[in-house]
């Protein structure tokens, strides 16, 4: 084959296949191309509020890729053909096309708006029509239009008015002048007519906005504000809702009320209310429907009409509203937390310090009571029990316990005396207060960690094997017994491995363990009359699978023919010891495959040494 022939079948080949990408390439982006919508709304208000929902829910529900238009129109001004032929050059310069998939048009007025133009400019485009009712009757709809419209009760708004505030004879209606504005105060005022000689109404209308602000300032007592709508007032001057409420807000001298919950928690009481996020959730869904071929005239919404009362917390305390007074159902928010719920753990763990107190007193009164009764039968026996009882573990724990709760308690009943006296002050400290607050805090802290230990070391349950660090093993057993120590004139020391030392095993065990062979050291120094009183804990890492604690006292050791004999059960050379201690502390140790043997210091004393193997890392 000739050279220039293999070239241009080369070329053609090419060619081909970059036509081939082409074609795929522009089938994958007309597969994905997004679908037009427009969004047409007021510049401000309520409406504006509901237009901005409803872009939000259209992108959170669509889960194809959508391209939103949003064009505002100034609604407060008044309308002409040459402003309304603008706004349809405006629509028509967005779409050069024409190629539109669905119109979402938020408000009576823009409605009109896009009616005057939808038939040159869109007249197949599908439409969703958000207003309310009677801006929009829905009674014989187009086929490629559905409406989601709602209804405003406002003679079921000053029923509540006067439910939650039934001293109220005037209400002052602040809505604007412009057209539509002047289209619902005579709505208004036909459905305000069955409260004629109960209430007096006074209509702000055909008022400037400055003088607007200057009545609400100065309202007489029993009055109340019904906030409507802003748009323009009296002088043709166009406003920004939003602005307009936050002035009223500012300088009204009476509790404000309104339809919709726009404003809900930026300054109007509450009530039966337009929920806006419901519309606007059910709009976006009736315009993705339409996107996914749903014919406009199959969805058929009912009227929305106010969702369930609520109120506002702060201004129900502010205007002296009775909760008793709120209709039945109704929900309450932004209510300042009680004592109880801001500080329920503090005043549960309080009182449970305070009971456990109660019951310790009670024991302490129960057991007295049976002494005494038990000493008339067998005074030699009972004699012989509570010397073993003062002995006993839980006697030894008592005093450290009470010790450890009775401190943080004071300090707490200080402080909050010391608060209650600033509080009774002509000016109280609020800094002052915060810090004794802190402090009470952190004394109650210290105080449920004493009740947290004490319940763990005394807790009744199963083994639990966890991976454990043994320095605060040792450490809150000799933090626990520091009181006892101090009664008996004896120094606790330890001294820790700068390394952590985990061990697998049962926590409560092994603080058994040591609690035996420090109560045992405390004991061999009863007798002990001057000379050193010290008992010294220390854990060290020993080789690379195993660590090591020792517990030494100061007493007069152990005799060398008895050390193998310790740890034998019975064995004591206590007075009225048991000798179950030491054997209960092998049996620990060697179940958690370690060892424990005693030794007698050079310089007297004893010396319990341990042996335990480390956690295997995970």
């Amino acid at each position: 084959m000739p050279i220039g022939i293999r070239r241009r079948s080369a070329c053609s080949s090419a060619t081909i296949i970059s036509c081939l990408i082409a074609c795929f390439a522009s089938q994958v982006a007309l597969a994905v191309e997004p679908k037009r919508v427009l969004l047409l709304h007021p510049s401000s208000g309520i409406n504006l509020l509901a237009a901005i929902n409803v872009r939000a829910e259209l992108l959170r529900q669509s889960a194809e890729p959508l391209e939103i238009y949003d064009a505002s129109v100034l609604t407060g001004r008044p309308a002409d053909d040459i402003v309304s032929d603008r706004y349809g050059d405006y629509l028509d310069s967005l779409f050069p096309d024409k190629r539109l998939d669905l119109a979402v048009v938020v408000g009576g007025a823009s409605l009109r708006l896009f009616q005057r133009h939808r038939m040159k400019l869109f007249p197949s485009t599908p439409l969703v029509a958000v207003a309310e009712v009677r801006r929009f009757p829905t009674s014989h709809l187009p086929a490629n239009e559905t409406a989601i419209t709602t209804t405003i009760d406002h003679k079921g708004l000053i029923e509540n008015i006067l439910q939650v505030l039934p001293e109220t004879d005037n209400v002052v209606v602040m809505i604007g002048n412009s057209s539509i504005e002047q289209y619902w105060v005579e709505q208004m005022r036909l459905e305000f007519q069955p409260f004629a000689g109960r209430v007096s109404f006074t209509w702000l209308n055909e008022l400037s906005l400055e003088d607007m602000l200057n009545r609400v300032a100065v309202l007489p007592p029993r009055s109340a504000i019904y906030f409507a709508f802003m748009l323009t007032d009296a002088t043709g001057t166009a406003h920004e809702e939003e602005v307009v409420f936050s002035k009223l807000r500012g300088v009204a001298n009476a509790p404000i009320f309104s339809y919709s919950d726009g404003y809900f928690g930026s300054g109007i009481v509450g009530g039966p209310l337009m929920a806006m996020q419901e519309r606007s959730r059910t709009a976006a869904g009736a315009a993705l429907r339409i996107l996914r071929g749903e014919a406009p005239n199959d969805i058929n919404t009912p009227p929305i009409g106010f969702s369930t009362p609520k109120f506002d917390w702060r201004e129900m305390q502010r205007w002296g509203i009775s909760q008793a007074r709120l209709p039945a159902g109704s929900e309450i928010q932004f209510r300042a937390p009680t004592a109880w719920e801001e500080y329920r753990w503090q005043i549960v763990a309080i009182t449970a310090v305070i009971l456990l107190q109660a019951a310790l007193i009670f024991g302490l009164l129960y057991e007295h009571r049976r002494r005494h009764d038990a000493e008339v039968q067998a005074r030699q026996r009972m004699s012989e029990l509570a010397h073993m009882n003062r002995h006993a573990t839980a006697g030894e724990l008592s005093t450290s316990i009470a010790h450890e709760i009775n401190q943080p308690l004071g300090a707490i009943l200080n402080n909050a005396e010391t608060a209650a006296v600033i509080l009774n002050s002509a000016s109280p400290d609020l800094e002052e207060l915060k810090k004794i607050v802190e402090e009470i805090k952190r004394d109650d802290e210290r105080a449920g960690e004493v009740i947290l230990g004490l319940r763990r070391l005394l807790k009744k349950s199963l083994v639990e094997v966890q991976n454990i660090d043994l320095n605060a093993v040792v450490r809150e057993v000799f933090l626990l017994l520091s009181a006892q120590a101090a009664a008996r004139n004896v120094t606790l020391n330890s001294r820790f491995s700068l390394q952590s030392l985990r061990v697998s095993g049962d926590r409560v065990q092994l603080q058994q363990v040591i609690l035996n062979l420090v109560v045992n050291g405390l004991d061999s120094m009863n007798g002990a009359s001057g000379g050193l009183r010290e008992i010294s804990g220390r854990t060290t890492l020993l080789d690379g699978d195993s660590v090591g604690i020792s517990i030494a006292d100061c007493g007069p050791g152990i005799p060398s023919d008895n050390l193998k004999q310790v740890f034998e059960p019975f064995f004591t050379t206590k007075e009225h010891g048991m000798g179950m201690g030491l054997s209960i502390s092998r049996t620990i140790i060697e179940a958690h495959g370690g060892r424990i043997w005693a030794e007698n210091q050079s310089g007297g004393g004893a010396i319990f040494h341990l042996r335990l193997p480390l956690a295997k890392m995970q």
